[in-house]
């Protein structure tokens, strides 16, 4: 099975393309892509601004997501180790 390879800038310039309204398949039938390429391409280089005008890339939008779980499990996992380790104040 051959693997073709396309260098950053196509890829970049495929997700343009879909940015701006080509829908993946009409872009798959116009430059030979697989779907599953454009897609791939697609979750890594399309971008969203943020309200300070900072460029991220949905992957790293997930990533910053992932960040986020991780630390909202760490925060309560903190909180119910307090409630254990501090003496209960409500006592008088």
């Amino acid at each position: 099975m051959y693997h073709k390879s396309y260098d950053e800038d196509f890829k970049k310039s495929i997700v343009m393309l879909f940015q701006n309204g080509k829908t993946q398949s009409q872009i798959s039938k116009e430059y030979g892509i697989s779907l599953s390429a454009i897609s791939r391409w697609v979750k890594l280089y399309n971008t969203v601004e943020t309200d300070d005008g900072e460029i991220l890339t949905a992957k790293q939008v997930k990533d910053l997501q992932k960040r986020l779980l991780q630390l909202e499990e760490e925060n309560l996992i903190l909180k119910k180790a307090i409630a254990i380790f501090t003496p209960n104040s409500n006592k008088g």
